[in-house]
């Protein structure tokens, strides 16, 4: 997990994630703020969590860009947590705000152990 910790932190300035854990989970909370689940692509390919967002600004007609510092598009991978899955992810966003719930990899504990012998 320090992976993911440390990628986190490289993030460009004007992105905020947070990172949670659970027993059962961990939950990646990224800021981006106008966009909208419509917007949004989160997929785990090659041990990487792969997130693509854009949000839409709208310019009124009468104006025109003088400086513009708000980028439009997130294209970031961080690596997943070595103990996290991407089967059974799941990804919400509202008000601008990812929630990417990664389960963990778990034994099933009543599962039996064949023992062969030797």
């Amino acid at each position: 997990m320090s992976a993911l910790r440390d990628a986190l932190q490289e993030l460009p300035d004007a992105v905020f994630a947070d990172l949670l854990e659970s027993d059962d989970a961990y939950l990646l909370v990224v800021d981006l703020p106008g966009a909208t689940a419509e917007t949004v692509d989160a997929h785990v390919e090659g041990g990487r969590i792969v997130i693509e967002a854009r949000r839409e600004k709208g310019l009124p007609v009468e104006f025109e860009y003088v400086e513009e510092e708000r980028s439009m598009f997130l294209d970031v991978e961080l690596p997943l947590p070595p103990d996290a899955s991407g089967t059974g992810a799941e990804g919400t966003v509202d008000n601008g705000v990812l929630e990417l719930r990664l389960p963990k990899q778990t034994a099933d504990p009543s599962a039996t152990i064949p023992i062969d012998e030797a």
